[in-house]
């Protein structure tokens, strides 16, 4: 007999197999790495206005049209390379998306010229832990925090486009920086128990 597993309570994601191996093998797992913590920010922003699963069911296209979100790679888009996305219809056609992910390159790179490290910036907001919250439902859990204003602030001072509070709690979601998982859900404390 085959055990149900409880899950958060997403919109649209039971039964949905990409949405549901995101949620039980990525969403709130603890992100170190600071080129994949900068990929998920660019997609956060694209998610701007959108469900997430539209930007999840693209993210390879994604990958594809931006060089595997390679900052060196994509910092050096010009003209040619902005025509070439906004033709793209694997992705989410924005030039303003586009020129402030093309933007976020060169602005991550310019943090590391500094000796400033992109996962240690991030981590830095929570004392190098994830915030472990107690959600019960879907109701209970925030579109912002306040923190995320105070991550989002300084993301916009360093230059970043498409960092407002509610893209960046979600940014921090999906990373780790906080464990949203409800209490009820199976990966709740699977997910507390990879903090480092």
């Amino acid at each position: 007999m085959t055990q149900m597993l409880t899950r958060c309570e997403w919109r649209g994601m039971a039964g949905d197999p990409l949405y549901e191996a995101y949620h039980d093998t990525e969403w709130g797992v603890p992100e170190y790495d600071s080129r994949a913590l900068w990929e998920k920010l660019v997609l956060d922003g694209f998610q701007a206005g959108l469900a997430w699963i539209t930007i999840l069911r693209k993210r390879e296209a994604f990958r594809a049209a931006f060089d595997n979100f390679d900052p060196e790679k994509v910092a050096r888009y010009g003209e040619a390379d902005r025509a070439r996305l906004m033709a793209d219809a694997g992705i989410v056609r924005s030039n303003a998306k586009i020129d402030a992910a093309i933007d976020s390159a060169r602005i991550y790179l310019q943090m590391q010229a500094r000796g400033e490290d992109f996962s240690e910036f991030c981590w830095g907001f929570v004392g190098g832990k994830p915030i472990q919250n107690r959600w019960a439902a879907f109701g209970d859990v925030p579109a912002k925090t306040e923190l995320a204003e105070t991550v989002s602030k300084a993301l916009k001072a360093r230059g970043f486009k498409f960092v407002g509070p509610v893209i960046v709690y979600a940014w921090m979601q999906a990373t780790g920086l906080v464990n949203d998982h409800f209490t009820c859900c199976f990966r709740h404390d699977q997910v507390k128990g990879l903090v480092r």
